[in-house]
């Protein structure tokens, strides 16, 4: 399982979360209580996203994600998917052992996920999950 303060750092670190103390619960406040737009922003870039990817992945219509922006709040529904995409990617990062190369491979069609990118499952929970579960496969080694 992907470290707390990981993904804190994946969604801009801890001015994100508010407190010093990285912990699951204090994302799972944060997410409850909706993220700061920054987070969003942070994420997008830390895995070079275009702003259609994370409009597909977030299911969010471009008018909302601009009222989001200029309010500097997601929605907790909003946030979470957004943990979502952060958690998976840090793991990925974990995983493939760097940023770079995690971005490459969320961007990348993949045989195990039915010629689909990794990213384009993510703005479902089952889809996050089939992504986690070749991550672990990957990390122990098993081919995928």
């Amino acid at each position: 399982m992907t470290s707390a303060t990981r993904i804190i750092q994946t969604l801009g670190g801890h001015g994100i979360v508010r407190k010093r103390a990285a912990s699951y619960g204090a994302v799972v406040d944060r997410v409850r209580s909706g993220l700061p737009y920054a987070a969003l922003e942070a994420v997008a870039t830390r895995y070079g996203m275009s702003q259609e990817a994370v409009v597909r992945v977030l299911r969010l219509p471009l008018r909302t994600l601009g009222r989001r922006k200029k309010d500097g709040r997601l929605s907790p529904d909003e946030s979470d998917r957004l943990l979502r995409l952060a958690r998976i990617g840090a793991t990925a990062e974990e995983v493939l052992e760097s940023r770079d190369k995690a971005v490459a491979w969320l961007h990348r069609p993949n045989r195990a996920l039915g010629g689909r990118r990794p990213l384009e499952m993510l703005d479902t929970d089952l889809g996050a999950h089939q992504v986690e579960q070749i991550l672990g496969r990957i990390e122990h080694g098993v081919y995928s």
